[in-house]
This record gives C-alpha cells, sequence and structure tokens, in this order.
C-alpha cells in the first residue's frame, strides 16, 4: 500500500536500533523472564507422585531393600520423565501461541516499512498507526493524513480527538486506538515508561480467570487427596497395630496412597488444552487462552457481522444511480459525462488514503473515468468522522485558489435526511435504495454542500446538502458459507447477523447465504429503545439485527448471555470492539480483522474463513469428551487398584500385601500416558458434530457417568478379587497369586482403554477411528508384563512367578468378563436411542 509518506523520514538504522534496544530495553510491561532448571527442578519436585516416592525410597533405604529403592529411583526418574515430556509438549504449543498473538506493528527502518513484533519497538523508532490500529508506544506524531485518535483508554473520553505535527498537543499515547487516517510517530516512551504503563502496572500480576471445567476438576481431585490422606493415616494405624512395624505400615500407607492419587487428571486437563490450542494453530485458528477450547465446544449461539464473514468483503462497484437524471449506470457507462459530479463527491467524501474496500472501490473508479485527477491539487483541511445513527461522513478540501469542496456519504436515510429535497422526493429516492437492498446490494448516498468563512457547524448535519445520488456496491456470499451455515445448524447451534447494513440488503444476502430466518429485522435504534424484558424476547425471537452500532451489539450479547447462551460473536471492525470482549469467544477476523478487533477478541481465523470456527467448535467437542473419558477411565482403573491394595489388608486375607509401592507404580506409570497422551490423541466421534452443544454450567461428571464409573471399576475389582481368592483356593504361594491378580488388572486397564474410547459405540466400531498412540502404548505395556512374568531377574523384582498358557487364558478371560460386560450396555443404549 502507498502511504504517501515523505522521503526524509528514513528510521533507524539496523546499528541505532541494536544499540537502543541495548540501552532501553524491549516494548513490554513485564521483564522477559526465562524458565532456569532449578524453576523446573523445583515445579517437577512439587508433584504429590513424586513426593510420595521420594518418602517410599527414603523408608526401603532404611529398611536396608536397596533394590527396591533403587527401582523407586528408576520411578521418580520416570515419573519426571512423564512430566517433563508432558510440560514441554504443553509449554512449547503455548509459546508457539504467544508468538502469533504477539500484535505486529508497521516501523520505517533503513527507509523501508517492515512489519515486526510489537515488543520489538525501541525507543527512536518512527512507526506507522491506520484506522483500526492499537498505538503501541508514546510518541510524537511527525506526519499525518487525515488522523485522528480515540483516547478514552487514558481520558475516559470517548469522542476522537484530531492531532497532526504542527498541532499544540502532537503527542499519541500507547493503548489509544486510530479512528480515522495514518500518523507516523517517533517513539519517545516505551514499555513500562509509556503512561499506561505506569497506570497499569498491576494489570501484569492479574492472574487468568479459571474455567468452569478447571474449578470443577480442581475439586474432585482435592476431594479424592483429603480422601487419600484419610485412607493413608487409617491404613497406617490399623497396620501398625496388627504388626508393631512403624516403617512397615508407612510403607502400606504410602501404598494405598499412591493408588489413590489420581494427580493424572490435572496433567491430562493442561495436556488437552494446550495441544488442542496448538493444533488449531495449525489449522489457522489462533487460541489466545488455551482454557477456551473447552468453552468453544459449549457454543449455542454465534453472532456474525455481514461484511467480510458471511460476505467475501470485495464490494465491487456495480451500479451507479444518478439523481439529476434520475438513471441508473452500469460499470460500461461510468465514464458518462452525467455521472462526473456524483463520481468526484463520492472519491472526496472517502479518505484520502483509504482503507475501507468500499472507499478503495471508490478512488479507482475515480482513477479509471476521470481523466484529470485534481486530489493533490486539494488538502483535506476539516472533517466530520463517521458518526450519527444512522451514520455519514463529510470531508472538506481546498486548494491554493481558495476553492472548497465540501462532500458527504454515508447511510442513505442519513443523506436523505440532511438534504434539500422534498417529502415526494425522499419517497422516490427510498423506493430506488428500497429496490437495490432487496437484491442484496450496499447502498450509499452521496451529498455536495458549500460552505465560505471557518466557522464550521458543530454537527455536519448542520450543512445544507445537495443530493447528487446513490453508490451500488455488491458483496457477494462467500462460495463455501451455505454449507458452512449448514454444518453448524446442524450442530443445534443459533446464528444471528449482526450489521450497520440495512435491513433489506442484510436479509438478501442472508437468503442468498443460507441463514434460517422468520422474523423481521430489528434495528439499532429499537435495541436502544427497548426495556430489558423486551431486549431479552427480542434477542432470543429476532435473527437479524441491522443498523446497529456499538452500544446496540453489546446490548445483544448481554441479553443472550443472560439467557444463559454461550456467545461467540464475529467481527473485524473497530465498532465490533466492545461486543467482541463481552462474548465468551469473540472471533476477530486475521486478514481483513482491524488490531482493536483482534486485541479485543480470544480467538483469530487466520484467513477470514468462516469454516475455522466450526473446526474450532468440533475441536472443543472433541477435547471436551475425551477430557471425560479420561477422568472416568482413572476412576474405573483407581477403584480396583486401591480395593486390591487395602481389601486383603483389612479384612485378614492370606496375602495382605499382594501388592507393594513397586507394582502401583508400575501401574500409574501405565495410567498417565494413557490418560493424557492417548486420550487426547483420540479422534472425533462420529455424528458428535449432530448433537446439540452441551451447557456450560454442566458438571464435568454427572451423577450417572460417576455412577458408571464406579460400576466398572467394582466390576472389575471383582474378577481381580476372584482371581486372588481363586489363587488362595488353589493352593498357590503368594508369589503366584501376585503374578495373577498383577496381570488380571494389567489386561482389564488395556481392555478398559479401548471400550472407553466411547460410551456409545462398541469398542470394534471404535477401531474405525486411527489412534497410532493407543496400539503403542498397548503393545508396549503387553511387552512389559512379559518381561515381568518371564525374565527371571525382573520376576524376582517384581516378587511373581511365571504363567502358563492356561492362566494366561483364564485372567485375559477374567479381565475381558470384568471390561466387556459393559459392550452390553451400550448396545442397550444404541437400541433404545
Amino acid at each position: 500500500m502507498n502511504y504517501n509518506i515523505p522521503e526524509n523520514l528514513k528510521g533507524l538504522t539496523e546499528a541505532e536500533v541494536e544499540f537502543s534496544r541495548k540501552k532501553y530495553g524491549y516494548n513490554t510491561l513485564g521483564e522477559v523472564q526465562k524458565e532456569t532448571w532449578m524453576n523446573i527442578l523445583v515445579g517437577i519436585l512439587k508433584e504429590p507422585m513424586l513426593i510420595l516416592l521420594i518418602c517410599v525410597s527414603f523408608i526401603y533405604v532404611l529398611i536396608g531393600d536397596y533394590g527396591e529403592a533403587l527401582f523407586m529411583f528408576v520411578a521418580i526418574v520416570a515419573v519426571t520423565a512423564i512430566s517433563f515430556y508432558q510440560d514441554n509438549r504443553s509449554k512449547k504449543a503455548l509459546k508457539e501461541l504467544e508468538k502469533l498473538n504477539e500484535p505486529l506493528s508497521k516501523v520505517i527502518r533503513n527507509s523501508k516499512i517492515v512489519e515486526i513484533p510489537t515488543f520489538e519497538i525501541v525507543l527512536g523508532d518512527l512507526c506507522i498507526t491506520e484506522e483500526g490500529n492499537l498505538i503501541n508506544a508514546d510518541g510524537r506524531i511527525v506526519h499525518s493524513n487525515d488522523f485522528s485518535v480515540n483516547e478514552s483508554s487514558l481520558t475516559g473520553e470517548s469522542y476522537s480527538v484530531f492531532k497532526d505535527s504542527e498541532s499544540e498537543d502532537n503527542e499519541i499515547f500507547s493503548g489509544t486506538v486510530t479512528v480515522s487516517g495514518l500518523a507516523v510517530y517517533k517513539a519517545e516512551r516505551i514499555g513500562r515508561e509509556t503512561r499506561v504503563g505506569k497506570i497499569g502496572q498491576s494489570i501484569i500480576n492479574i492472574k487468568e480467570e479459571e474455567s468452569p471445567l478447571q474449578i470443577q476438576i480442581g475439586k474432585f481431585v482435592k476431594g479424592m487427596a483429603i480422601i487419600g490422606i484419610i485412607i493413608f493415616l487409617a491404613v497406617c494405624t490399623f497396620s501398625f497395630i496388627k504388626t508393631g512395624s512403624f516403617l512397615g505400615s508407612i510403607l502400606n500407607g504410602l501404598t494405598l496412597a499412591m493408588s489413590v492419587l489420581p494427580e493424572e487428571i490435572p496433567v491430562a486437563f493442561t495436556t488437552f488444552m494446550a495441544l488442542g490450542a496448538w493444533k488449531l494453530m495449525r489449522n489457522g485458528i489462533i487460541i489466545k487462552r488455551s482454557s477456551i477450547v473447552e468453552t468453544l465446544g459449549s457454543v449455542t449461539v454465534i453472532c456474525t457481522d455481514k461484511t467480510g464473514t458471511i460476505t467475501e468483503n470485495a464490494m465491487q462497484l456495480k451500479y451507479l444511480y444518478d439523481y439529476r437524471s434520475d438513471a441508473v449506470y452500469e460499470q460500461e457507462e461510468f465514464k458518462s459525462e452525467k455521472l462526473n459530479q456524483l463520481i468526484d463527491y463520492a472519491m472526496w467524501s472517502s479518505e484520502p488514503v483509504p482503507f475501507d474496500p468500499m472507499e478503495i472501490t471508490l478512488h479507482k473508479t475515480y482513477e479509471q473515468n476521470r481523466p484529470d485527477d485534481e486530489r493533490k491539487s486539494y488538502k483535506l483541511f476539516h472533517e466530520y468522522p463517521l458518526e450519527g445513527k444512522p451514520p455519514m461522513m463529510t470531508h472538506l478540501f481546498e486548494n491554493e485558489q481558495k476553492e472548497r469542496i465540501v462532500a458527504a456519504k454515508g447511510a442513505p436515510e442519513a443523506i436523505i435526511n440532511v438534504s434539500r429535497l422534498s417529502e415526494e422526493e425522499k419517497i422516490k429516492i427510498r423506493g430506488v435504495v428500497k429496490k437495490f437492498g432487496e437484491q442484496g446490494y450496499r447502498v450509499l448516498g452521496v451529498a455536495m454542500s458549500g460552505f465560505e468563512g471557518n466557522n464550521f457547524p458543530e454537527k455536519q448535519q448542520d450543512f445544507s446538502f445537495d443530493f447528487l445520488g446513490l453508490t451500488v456496491f455488491y458483496d457477494p456470499p462467500k462460495k463455501e458459507i451455505k454449507k458452512v451455515l449448514e454444518q453448524i445448524y446442524n450442530a443445534g447451534i443459533k446464528i444471528k447477523v449482526i450489521t450497520g447494513d440495512n435491513s433489506d440488503t442484510t436479509q438478501a444476502i442472508a437468503l442468498q447465504a443460507g441463514i434460517k430466518n422468520s422474523t423481521a429485522a430489528v434495528n439499532g435504534g429499537e435495541v436502544t429503545l427497548a426495556s430489558e424484558e423486551e431486549l431479552m424476547k427480542i434477542a432470543e425471537e429476532r435473527t437479524i439485527f441491522t443498523r446497529m452500532f456499538p452500544e446496540a451489539k453489546l446490548k445483544i450479547i448481554t441479553a443472550l448471555k443472560k439467557q444463559g447462551q454461550v456467545v461467540a460473536m464475529l467481527g473485524d471492525g473497530v465498532n465490533d470492539g466492545p461486543a467482541l470482549k463481552a462474548a465468551h469467544i469473540g472471533v476477530a477476523m486475521g486478514s481483513k480483522g482491524t488490531e482493536i478487533a483482534k486485541s479485543a477478541a480470544a480467538m483469530v481465523l487466520m484467513n477470514d474463513d468462516l469454516e475455522k470456527l466450526v473446526i474450532g467448535i468440533a475441536a472443543g467437542r472433541r477435547i471436551y469428551a475425551n477430557i471425560k473419558k479420561a477422568v472416568q477411565y482413572i476412576i474405573s482403573i483407581h477403584i480396583p487398584i486401591i480395593l486390591t491394595v487395602s481389601l486383603p489388608l483389612f479384612l485378614g486375607w492370606a496375602f495382605p500385601g499382594i501388592f507393594t509401592p513397586v507394582h502401583v507404580i508400575f501401574l500409574e506409570l501405565v495410567m498417565g500416558p494413557t490418560c493424557s497422551i492417548v486420550y487426547e490423541n483420540e479422534p472425533m466421534e462420529k455424528n458428535t458434530m449432530n448433537h446439540p452443544p452441551r451447557k456450560l454450567t454442566d458438571t464435568f461428571l454427572n451423577w450417572k457417568e460417576l455412577t458408571i464409573s464406579i460400576i466398572q471399576g467394582l466390576v472389575i475389582t471383582g474378577g481381580v478379587l476372584g482371581i486372588y481368592q481363586y489363587s488362595v483356593y488353589l493352593g498357590n504361594d503368594e508369589f503366584k497369586t501376585r503374578a495373577l491378580v498383577f496381570s488380571t488388572l494389567i489386561f482389564a486397564n488395556i481392555l478398559l482403554s479401548l471400550v472407553n474410547r466411547s460410551f456409545y459405540y462398541s469398542f470394534i466400531e471404535s477401531f474405525k477411528n486411527r489412534n497410532s498412540l493407543l496400539a503403542g502404548i498397548t503393545v508396549l505395556v503387553l511387552i512389559l508384563l512379559f518381561v515381568i512374568l518371564y525374565i527371571d531377574p525382573v520376576s524376582r523384582f517384581f516378587n511373581v512367578t511365571s504363567l502358563d498358557i492356561n492362566e494366561l487364558l483364564m485372567v485375559a478371560g477374567t479381565a475381558a468378563v470384568s471390561v466387556l460386560w459393559f459392550e452390553f450396555y451400550k448396545f442397550a443404549k444404541r437400541i433404545s436411542a
């Protein structure tokens, strides 16, 4: 883009940038902290499972069992490695997200305009800001073009302030927003030295709110931890009374504590969210906070802007309506002399350096059809920015001969209202506008005025305008939009269009795009005047909202949220900022979206493709479903471990210490990767996007689901303890009994991980959803089991003996019966559905 920036503005050289950075640092509010090995080590040592392992190792050393102590040390290394792997994957994903979330800034360096990450702005940089951009450093304007800024973030005043290099106040500040035009400013304060940096230093210490799912999982894990402490104390006391051995009793207690503590759950949650956000990033969907991935799956209403989201935002100028000749002209006829004045004033009413697609088109039309280009002869000396309901804007230009041009354009109704027209003429023009609008065209009115002196009216509406005509644009719906909207409807999600355009155009485009609507459109004025009760009803029942301004958009979003809807808002403009911020998930367009929209949003679609939102919603549903599967798997498999460790001790069975910490930690090492790596990789079940969204307030496990998991665990316990008692009945020794019980539990674990891939479809059907990690973990666990059973030194260490083929078939069969009964439950569920 040609910014018409003076050649004398060359910016800093690379050497000057490096010197400035070394002296004054980066443009950031907080210090850039690198994670040290000490921080990583301290973080790992805080893990409850590691603390338990260290305690067990210490006890083994005290009682002289150095082999067990050595195994515990290996287990500590293994747990640390798994934790490090998980943590590293999560942090790597989050760092990639941070890089993409870092806003870019335009600066002039070595006489070239370049884009850099905002934190790389240095003191002395020449920065460029344009309409819709956030200003990212405090500085002084050195060049500007029709520049105005909204400083409400600092002053609380919401109106725009015009500034240039020659004005008395030519400073601009970080955190404010460019409303119109362009400015080049020299960065004089960056980072914490900026005005907003000094005001808001405490912001960087604000802790991000936990999501509902995080809170629920946290409570669940704390509850299990409390139960673990109670059981630990009970076992220690019971064992000490029975045996009199203090260290042995502590060891038994710690064994049980390890079996109770579900430390895999928070690890799984963090991994699922971080990797989910990372995978979406690879699909061109930037998630600013990994926790919103969960919320994506709960979206019940999508509120979307029209231009650039449903439509191409191409803005082709299809027709010109000339009021004086009362005729409509097509593109081939734009060179007609009758259209000269209309084309001229449509261009003059646009920004001198256009940013808006319609204004770019108007400038191109002027270039192509007006051989005498007068743009360099006139200078913009006064402006009324886009405002009003409906909106309009007015530009005043003057040349060296003091000849003036006063040009206005805006919503047809706004231009009609300020023009010298009779009521009959107004009705006639409204009829033309309506006809175009019903065909899906975007229409702007154009008018001219004259004014002597410099005592300009306070409002642009106070000028006396002559109506010139209409510019008629066509912004066609995106090619794949019908298919995308159909997917959204199939997922049980409502769609509402919230736009600044008029109702006729919006309804026509909505019909072409495939939006379901059987109610009349509502305009922003009606929304503003409605009572809270009326607003709730309007928000629920209506689909199309037109002539919407920021406050009206915000009211609709707020009303939908009060109804308990989970709202995603799509937008790309400055006026979408408040609504994007207020929605549960604000979604900004990455290519054509303004910086203020991207800043306010929680999610950015890199190529402005609405289909990416569907992918995001599907990912949210998949991740939520997989978290539930992982948690239910953890609950189900923990129950037999806990009861196999505790019941023989409490009931005085033949071999009360059937499992030692060695066996429990092996099972924990199997469960950890299964729930947090394998289930995270589990594909989405078929028909997931054909079900209505869940309520955000739903608990991640309701009583029915929790009961199912407990029953699964108890049935597996029955199978495992049945093998235990059968082995004792056959007169087997402790080593053989342990081998049978341990093998049964391992086989049950493998089968449970397969069965719990779906709580609706059969596990055979689930094999169609390929998951290579699940196959890999299953094979690895079986190899390790056979190593434990049949490699003599390992068998002795685990205190087990080998099993013959009949015994293996018996434990595998018992595990199958203990787990696969659930397939009949799922079959019954499918039949009754």
